[in-house]
């Protein structure tokens, strides 16, 4: 199994979300299981198909979760020392030339991406021009609106 590179914050992420499912998803998932047993004919009962659906989802994203740590290559950007390039966790400070808007991305794993929070995916169209290129370096990225060009301001390992 290829490795999974997860920042150490999107690591500690999945393993709160594992915790949570683990010791308080399941519980809840086996008292309602019980509960709609305790309804009697198992053949017509919703309640007893959904705890049981439910259980299989839980019981799914453990797996999955299980599978993602254990092959985690986990990097701290703090420890990094890229020399200034753009690599996986750095933050990079932007301008879009077009229009001078400044914006800071984080370039962290798939599970981790979040654009609401400027974190982008190492395999998102932005992150893959970013990568190896240093400040003072212009990008050119294909957006979906069409290619926009970028100025690498500053890049940071935080």
């Amino acid at each position: 199994m290829n490795s999974v590179p997860l920042t150490k914050y999107g690591a500690e992420l999945l393993k709160e979300e594992l915790h949570q499912l683990k010791t308080k998803e399941r519980r809840i998932v086996i008292d309602a299981i019980a509960e709609a047993r305790s309804h009697g004919d198992l053949s017509e009962n919703a309640e007893y198909d959904a705890a049981k659906e439910r259980q299989a989802f839980v019981e799914g994203r453990i797996a999955e979760l299980e599978g993602k740590l254990s092959s985690a290559q986990i990097i701290d950007p703090a420890t990094l020392d890229a020399d200034g390039r753009v690599v996986f966790g750095a933050t990079v400070d932007l301008e879009d030339l077009e229009n001078g808007q400044k914006v800071s991305y984080q370039i962290v794993g798939v599970d981790e991406a979040d654009i609401k929070v400027n974190k982008v995916s190492v395999t998102s169209p932005i992150a893959r021009a970013l990568i190896g290129k240093s400040g003072g370096d212009v990008v050119e990225v294909q957006a979906p609106s069409g290619p926009r060009e970028y100025e690498i301001l500053e890049v940071r390992y935080v």
